[in-house]
């Protein structure tokens, strides 16, 4: 992997599309020694995993028990810190609030990866909006880990 020890995925509340991220960095290279973990935006008090995404999780054999969503802070932040939000807003959300976040680790995994389309938030939306949101996470996370590898 490249010189990243930690990578946070970030989201708005962080129970939807960031808890999967990191749940699929895990089981598609689960001997990589980098601290995944996902964070929220907004995240006025520690929620459960969005139930949607959860039963999407189950079913793909990924469930995370006891999950609570946590704020981004600006300690969860390092040298070695690779930020990656689903959209553009969120990433000058980040840019702007997260004082050791920067140009040169804060990206929209979508577009660090290569991506035309942006990760659609699936919230509100029914399970299938959910399996389809999974399903290009998981083709996106395939995509980072093989660009991680390339930069070690």
């Amino acid at each position: 992997m490249a010189d990243y020890k930690r990578i946070i995925f970030a989201e708005n509340d962080g129970a939807t599309r960031a808890p999967m991220a990191v749940k699929l960095f895990k089981s598609i290279s689960p001997q990589s020694n980098t601290d995944v973990i996902c964070r929220g935006l907004v995240v006025p008090f520690p929620a459960p995993l969005n139930r949607k995404t959860e039963a999407v999780m189950i079913s793909k054999d990924a469930p995370w028990e006891d999950f609570m969503s946590a704020q981004l802070t600006d300690e969860d932040v390092t040298d070695s810190t690779l930020i990656l939000v689903m959209d553009e807003r969120q990433r000058r959300q980040v840019l702007s609030r997260i004082e050791h976040a920067n140009e040169e680790n804060t990206f929209v995994l979508s577009k660090y990866v290569g991506d035309e389309l942006e990760i659609v938030d699936p919230y509100g939306g029914s399970l299938q909006n959910y399996g389809i949101c999974y399903e290009m996470m998981k083709s996106s996370i395939e995509k980072l880990i093989t660009i991680l590898k390339k930069e070690k």
